[in-house]
């Protein structure tokens, strides 16, 4: 299987020694960030730093002209990636022999939420999440689609993988987190996660729905969760399926609009993959997805399966050849990867379908997680 590892553009900028590192390390290909979210980042063997802070969303090259006179518009990134970091980092590792793809991130922005708070999702208590932009709004969305196209087709890149092509939610491992006094589960986590926006509110109205009513249902179902109780499954309920149905159009035209922008301006062998779970009302990096759906419509999907490879099944089950269904396994020990057990969950992924691989994070793992997996190239070849 092919197999690609995860990169910064700081990880390699300034360490000499980076490239030819990582094309030792025996995977073919990088997926290097060009448009990534806030982040306080480990480089365990850089030569200058051992921690970089990303301060707020951004691009990690110089934003276009096409951006000239929109009040929603990428933020170039500061001193952690000045300049054109992208194309300088991927010109490096292509000198290495390694091919690269641009990795983008787009639904998740707090500075975006800060700056402009009306593009914000709003929940059913009427608080704003700010790193949450909300896809149904025209403005937002145009604005998203944009970016997918500037951000994946960048210098160099043979293709892109987008990342929180859907909605976010709730769930945000941000700085000082102190959300987790109450397990939410899956179910509390959509129920907290569903947006009472205008352009939402709106949506609902035009699906029978009354907004004041429709919240109203959704801090009720809450009441329980607050007490301790559980919220594994979501309510049998129509006002339920409504919501669903409304955010599923809205994720897909969103989906549809950003993969095919990115094709207008990319090479025909272009690939563009989304990052992406089968279950269809979760939010976050991994947008929810319908699996017949989103291979109709991209190239492939990157599905997380660091600890079981369960989340391929239904992907594989809709998938032609040559679809790409690359199982996502984290390679650092300190966030829960096992990268001892590399080569059994590699052979797991590949028995439900998987034919490549992503391993998270080159730039991020220490250097027995890194010696480990060369381990298992090694083996492979």
């Amino acid at each position: 299987m092919k197999s690609s590892v995860f990169l910064y553009p700081w990880d390699v900028i300034g360490d000499p020694e980076a490239p030819r590192r990582l094309a030792a390390l025996g995977a073919e290909q990088v997926t290097l960030a060009s448009a990534y979210h806030s982040t306080r980042a480990l480089t365990p063997r850089h030569p200058r730093h051992r921690i970089v802070t990303a301060a707020y969303a951004a691009v990690l090259y110089p934003p276009g002209e096409r951006w000239n006179g929109h009040r929603l518009r990428p933020y170039a990134a500061g001193d952690w990636a000045p300049g054109d970091a992208y194309a300088e980092a991927a010109a490096a590792l292509a000198d290495a022999g390694l091919d690269v793809r641009s990795w983008v991130v787009l639904a998740h922005n707090s500075r975006l939420g800060a700056e402009h708070p009306d593009t914000s999702v709003i929940n059913a208590y009427g608080d704003r999440y700010p790193w949450a932009p909300c896809i149904a709004q025209p403005a937002t969305r145009a604005y998203l689609v944009a970016l997918a196209a500037e951000a994946a087709v960048r210098p160099g890149a043979c293709g892109t993988e987008l990342e929180s092509c859907g909605w976010y939610g709730l769930g945000h491992p941000s700085a000082h987190d102190k959300t987790g006094g109450v397990v939410l589960g899956d179910a509390g986590q959509y129920l907290m996660s569903l947006c009472f926006c205008p352009t939402c509110r709106g949506g609902y109205a035009e699906l029978g729905l009354d907004p004041d009513a429709l919240s109203a249902l959704v801090r009720t179902a809450l009441e329980p969760v607050w007490a301790g109780g559980p919220s594994e499954r979501l309510p049998d309920a129509d006002w339920v399926a409504a919501t669903l149905a409304y955010r599923s159009r809205v994720a897909r035209g969103l989906q549809e609009s950003a993969v095919a922008a990115v094709r207008a301006e990319a090479p025909d062998d272009f690939q563009v993959l989304l990052h992406a779970d089968p279950v269809e009302h979760r939010c976050g990096a991994n947008a929810g997805v319908d699996p017949a759906h989103v291979l109709s419509v991209a190239d492939g999907v990157v599905v997380p399966c660091t600890g079981t490879p369960a989340p391929l099944e239904p992907f594989a089950a809709r998938a032609d050849a040559p679809a790409v269904l690359a199982a996502n396994l984290t390679i650092v020990s300190g966030m829960g990867g096992q990268p001892h057990r590399l080569a059994d969950d590699a052979a797991r992924a590949a028995d439900l379908g998987a034919n490549e691989l992503r391993l998270y994070h080159a730039g991020l793992a220490s250097d027995a997680d890194l010696a480990t997996v060369e381990k298992f190239f090694c083996q492979k070849r």
